[in-house]
């Protein structure tokens, strides 16, 4: 069995600074590390070969200075290393980039190909689904359990859904992204390290692998970037004077009203565009329906679809994939002037092969100008297939869309870590863009919009990957509160959000939409693909001797130390618990801080985040 790993030399995002006056990120001098989805992808990979035997290939596609990921893959346990330098590369999108990997990927035959769900820079999310595209091979994304029947030459897989897990099962060879809970981070010791010097790497250029330079690169990319803007957030910076908890929080709850932050304010939605719908290009948004209907979501693409449609002089379609007409009226009071349904049983349950057919399908016969999903669990499994099939641009995780002096859709894409934000152009008509739930604002609902509704012709492929058995969030939360509650803890701050070191900021956090608070349960892989592997509990983490603790968990123990030292003299002092609470929240004899002046005591992240005395 060989298994390739690619994996993504990204620069450290904590040492990236930006200039204003070149407007371009200074990347001079700033040191690069392994994408951390990808470390555990590769060591998922790693557990698999322990079970089954085999071989672990990394491969990585960058400049010169990617080969060094490539020895911490080594000393991560992959066997060999394989380099893909090519001067044409520079410049290339995800579909480019998908298009030179695939290539490199063919020549290694490999039975699985595994990648991170995302890389920390750039945060789309489209090279796996777009690889699986090119290469035909079936998909799994956001897998966080993964186990293999090489006697039946098939996988089975645990995936993230939008509304819980799924298992999927399905054939070999095949493409799985892996979550962050596919395995745990490692990092490799000194012994490790000399072992990787004696393991080869491979050099591949684009002779090697059949592909041309058009091919790649900013020639062969249907995608690019327009210019690079910082992100600023301005703060009120006010404080709250107090002599005691309780007066602090009367205090700030008179200065938040006075501010109107607690006024309900009635509906503050805007009303949709008014007038008929033009008759140009059409705009497309691929709804995505709930268990109670159209998914808020849903409304905020169509709200901006109707808004980006006037400009552009078309209507504004909604495209519904296997949910029937039950909800047209729902779409069309939400902005759709028109509802296409595509409606047949072997559309239920999701399969992105389906679906990504379907809608290539539609896409082609009706020709729309703009389309746009959610960046949903869904959303980013389908998308990139889709536009791997058609050969469009792509842009993941948008936050905001707008069209420019010339008529063209600018895509605003956020990536390091929300630091700054791309305009993104394309050059291949329709534009396809995913974007990030809760950025844009719905519309003010209008009943009196009645719908239009037509049927496409459907033709459903026979899907190769299957959903075995779904798992909704409410029985996933059930399940892990008879297993004692792990997954309610919150993680060590450097567990967060893909950080892979102590005090080492490599996650995504953005002015739209914080990912700061990743899901805490570490179990990793299933029994089958990590034997031997125990389950830590928080008591056996907690009776560590202190030293122990702090060569084995670092900052986060040196930190536990003091706070347990603090502990001990609070209560030997009687101090009050709930005081003790407050201070750990960030409370202080100084004041509290305003939202919009700093981090907010009473932001719900911010106490999920509180430190318990333990």
């Amino acid at each position: 069995m060989r298994i390739v790993v690619c994996v993504k030399w990204v620069p450290m995002l904590s040492k990236l600074e930006f200039d204003p006056e070149t407007r371009r990120l200074k990347r001079e001098g700033v040191p690069g590390e392994v994408s951390s989805f990808d470390l555990r992808a590769l060591t998922a990979a790693v557990a698999l070969r322990a079970q089954h035997g085999g071989e672990v290939v990394a491969l990585t596609m960058g400049p010169p200075a990617a080969r060094d990921g490539l020895v911490e893959c080594l000393a991560l346990g992959a066997d060999r290393g394989v380099h893909f330098a090519d001067a044409a590369l520079a410049g290339s999108d995800t579909l480019a980039t998908a298009r030179a990997l695939a290539a490199a990927v063919r020549r290694e035959a490999p039975d699985l190909l595994l990648l991170g769900r995302a890389s920390v820079d750039a945060e789309t999310g489209q090279v796996g689904p777009e690889m699986a595209e090119l290469l035909d091979w079936p998909q799994a994304t956001a897998v966080r359990r993964l186990t293999l029947d090489l006697a039946a030459r098939s996988f089975i897989a645990e995936r993230e859904a939008d509304d819980g897990f799924e298992t999927v099962t399905g054939p070999l060879p095949a493409v799985v992204t892996a979550a962050e809970d596919i395995a745990e981070e490692k990092f490799p010791n000194k012994a490790d390290r000399q072992a990787a010097t004696a393991k080869p790497i491979a050099s591949v250029s684009l002779a090697d692998v059949g592909l041309g330079a058009d091919q790649v690169g900013a020639g062969g990319s249907p995608t690019w970037v327009a210019g690079v803007e910082a992100v600023t957030v301005e703060r009120r910076r006010e404080l709250i004077a107090g002599d005691t908890p309780e007066a602090m929080v009367r205090a700030l709850g008179e200065r938040l009203r006075a501010i109107g932050a607690l006024d309900a304010g009635g509906d503050r939605r805007q009303p949709l565009p008014s007038g008929a719908p033009g008759t140009g290009v059409p705009v497309w948004v691929v709804a995505e329906l709930g268990p109670s209907g159209v998914l808020p979501v849903t409304a905020e693409l169509l709200a901006k679809a109707a808004e980006l449609a006037r400009t552009l002089g078309g209507p504004v379609e909604a495209i519904v994939i296997g949910g029937g007409a039950t909800y047209a009226a729902a779409l069309a009071a939400a902005g759709a002037d028109r509802v296409l349904v595509a409606d047949d049983p072997a559309l239920v349950p999701y399969v992105t092969e389906a679906h990504a057919a379907v809608l290539a399908d539609a896409i082609i016969a009706r020709q729309p100008r703009l389309v746009l999903l959610a960046s949903t669990v869904r959303g980013r499994d389908l998308a990139p297939r889709v536009a791997a099939r058609l050969g469009l641009g792509l842009t993941g995780d948008a936050i905001d869309l707008d069209v420019d002096t010339e008529g063209r859709v600018r895509q605003m894409k956020p990536a390091f870590g929300g630091a700054i934000v791309a305009p993104i152009l394309s050059r291949t008509r329709p534009e396809v863009a995913t974007v990030r739930p809760g950025v844009l604002r719905a519309a003010r609902p209008d009943p009196s919009r009645h719908p239009v509704v037509d049927t496409l012709a459907v033709r459903v492929p026979a899907a190769r990957v299957r959903v075995v058995s779904r798992q909704p969030l409410d029985d996933a939360a059930a399940g892990r509160a008879r297993r004692g509650g792990r997954r309610a803890r919150c993680r060590p701050r450097h567990r967060r959000a893909g950080r892979s070191r102590p005090n080492r900021r490599v996650g995504a956090a953005s002015r739209c939409g914080d990912r700061r608070h990743a899901r805490s349960d570490r179990r990793g892989l299933a029994a089958e693909a990590a034997p031997g592997r125990r389950h830590r509990t928080r008591d056996r983490a907690a009776a560590l001797p202190g030293a122990r603790r702090e060569r084995q968990h670092g900052a986060h123990g040196r930190r536990a130390r003091r706070r347990n030292h603090r502990r001990r003299q609070q209560e030997r002092q009687g101090a009050d618990p709930q005081v003790r609470g407050f201070r750990a929240a960030g409370g202080s004899g100084g004041g509290a801080a305003v939202p919009g002046g700093g981090a907010s005591p009473v932001s719900p992240p911010r106490v999920a985040q509180a430190r318990r005395p333990t």
